[in-house]
């Protein structure tokens, strides 16, 4: 199989030890799980054992084998928490036993509901009454029914109809998606001589190749390599057992429960909130175990009310709205299974924050629809972390640059802003409207793109306000504006000097909103003249021999030197006219 894509299916078993999970995995399989010598020397299956085989049919299966002790338990859920089907081992002559319940109810808590019971031991003791026990409670969890077949792994009887029996399983489990982003979570890592840092895992979802790069934490690490079932092979697609070789780590950075994830896809985070199945939160202590994958992380538990809870993780994890989390109580050997309702939760600040927001998530629907509803609470989004977070685009959401907006939000803002507009101008009447930082905080938008966004006619955006096409200016003001431009229409070139203007109190702010209102041109700093000028004073220029200086100008256009010099240097800056390096001009 070198240099082929990796295609298989993966199962985990579950149960007591003693139970003989070990046994009938080499039975199957025709290898040794185990890892440690020292699990060989106890005959205890302490940490993950992996193994593999092809089944009559062709198709490959992978087997993780955890261990069954309940001081182990930690190590057990590594194994199963990304891997999609279990293989629950109840021994024939010891029977259903307080482990077995136990890793039952972890697969419960998981969601997992595709099994398979095999009761072992078939040649020590009569398997049918532990068949009959196990599968009425295995019945009652979220595997349901589950199909059982009596096996010995010393003999070998059995073995054969477990294989067809497990072909028949895998046939039922729902398909990956080879398109979907890649969070492969570490559950070893080790180096090999001459070729550095090696990581496994279970590849759950999308696909992995030779020279992807993907996230460690905060860092870029590239896959040289990988091997999957022991061959090197060009690409692994879900669901495989892989092994990565990455260059851009050490193995003393990396640790079980790491993930691997394609760049940007996922949103890290230390605070989520969280559903539990009903009467699940009776009883939670104030921390309790996450487990997610192969990850395990402490977390403060607030109960929200009803089934909502709040975690604050002790470390941040890649997680995404609609994942599985399990939930242990060290002290009370419990586990309750979650679903992640929220990765970028509010804040909960005022009094009765909690309850509101325990009321949001039970009438938050999911898929699309749940979407919906956390973008209309949101309002607006970074575009990229909507994704990240797990979140479709919901139907009618606009995308203004980088923010993902809900749907109708833009007609909502751009409905209330001429009212908004119209109090800043009462405010302050001599400007236009009002700056666009004032519009984004009264609108509550994070960036000034989505003003632009929502600032429809008769308003425009000028001078970076928010303003009427045609912004009035204060009565008083007006006349005077009126009598400068009446004087401007007889003699286009003759601008008041400071004397004038302080006479018909026309101070600087004053001219800014007549200039902002397009009725007069600033020029220069206390000089303003009528819109047109440009025009007026080209055609002027035109009747001069080129090229020309500021003095023949200043006698075409009939006006003093202190109009003429600014005058010039504004039509140079306007690409009117062109200085030459004798400082004469020239129309362009």
């Amino acid at each position: 199989m070198t240099g082929a894509d990796a295609r298989m299916d993966v199962i985990a078993t579950a149960g007591h030890v003693d139970h003989g999970k070990s046994t009938l995995v080499r039975a199957l399989t025709g290898m040794e799980p185990d890892r440690w010598a020292e699990e060989r020397r106890r005959g205890l299956t302490i940490d993950l054992g992996f193994a593999w085989t092809t089944l009559p049919s062709g198709r490959r299966v992978a087997v993780v084998d955890v261990p069954g002790h309940e001081r182990f338990v930690g190590n057990m859920l590594a194994g199963v928490g990304s891997v999609p089907a279990a293989l629950v081992v109840v021994a024939a002559d010891d029977g259903w036993s307080a482990q077995t319940a136990e890793h039952v109810a972890v697969l419960d808590a998981l969601g997992v509901r595709h099994a398979l019971l095999a009761v072992t031991k078939a040649d020590v003791a009569d398997p049918a009454p532990v068949l009959a026990d196990a599968g009425e409670r295995l019945a009652g969890t979220s595997m349901g029914a589950v199909p059982g077949v009596a096996v010995s792994g010393v003999t070998g009887s059995g073995v054969p109809e477990l294989a067809a029996a497990l072909e028949s399983l895998l046939d039922g489990l729902p398909a990956p998606d080879p398109a979907a982003s890649v969070r492969l979570w570490v559950d070893r890592a080790f180096p090999i001589r001459g070729a550095g840092t090696v990581v496994t895992g279970t590849l759950a979802a999308g696909n992995v190749a030779a020279g992807d790069r993907l996230l460690l934490g905060d860092r870029e690490v590239t896959v040289r390599g990988l091997q999957s079932l022991g061959e090197p092979v060009r690409r692994a697609g879900a669901t495989a057992r892989v092994a990565l070789n990455l260059r851009g780590v050490a193995v003393e950075d990396l640790a079980r429960g790491d993930a691997l994830l394609t760049p940007g896809a996922f949103l890290s985070t230390d605070l989520l909130d969280v559903s539990l199945a009903a009467g699940a939160q009776d009883r939670l202590p104030a921390e309790l175990v996450v487990h997610v994958g192969s990850a395990a992380v402490t977390a403060r538990v607030r109960i929200l009310d009803g089934t909502a809870v709040r975690l604050r993780l002790s470390a941040p994890l890649p997680l995404r709205v609609g994942d599985r989390v399990l939930l242990r109580d060290p002290g009370a050997r419990r586990v309750l299974g979650a679903d992640v309702r929220d990765v970028a939760p509010p804040p909960l600040r005022r009094r009765g924050a909690a309850r509101q927001r325990a009321a949001e998530l039970a009438a938050q629907p999911p898929g699309p629809a749940g979407a919906a509803a956390d973008l209309a609470r949101r309002r607006v989004h970074p575009a990229a972390d909507w994704s990240a977070m797990g979140w479709p685009v919901p139907p009618g959401a606009d995308r203004v640059g980088p923010w993902l907006v809900a749907p109708g939000l833009l007609d909502e803002l751009a409905a209330a802003l001429p009212g908004l507009v119209a109090a800043h101008r009462s405010a302050h009447p001599l400007e236009a409207g009002p700056p666009v930082a004032v519009v984004r905080r009264e609108l509550d938008l994070p960036g000034d793109e989505l003003v632009r966004a929502v600032v429809r006619p008769p308003l425009a955006l000028r001078d970076g306000r928010v303003a009427a096409a045609a912004a009035d200016l204060p009565p008083a003001v007006q006349r005077a504006v009126d009598a400068v431009r009446a004087r401007l229409a007889e003699d286009p070139f003759a601008a008041p000097d400071t004397e004038q203007l302080a006479a018909a109190r026309l101070g600087p702010r004053e001219l800014a909103a007549a200039v902002r209102a397009g009725q007069l041109v600033r020029i220069a700093e206390g000089v303003v003249l009528a819109p047109g000028v440009e025009e007026e004073a080209r055609r002027r220029l035109a009747g001069l021999p080129a090229p020309f200086t500021v003095s023949q100008a200043r006698g075409a256009w009939g006006t003093s030197r202190r109009v003429a010099v600014p005058l010039m240097e504004w039509l140079d800056a306007r690409g009117v006219t062109e200085r030459l390096p004798d400082a004469t001009r020239r129309l362009r």
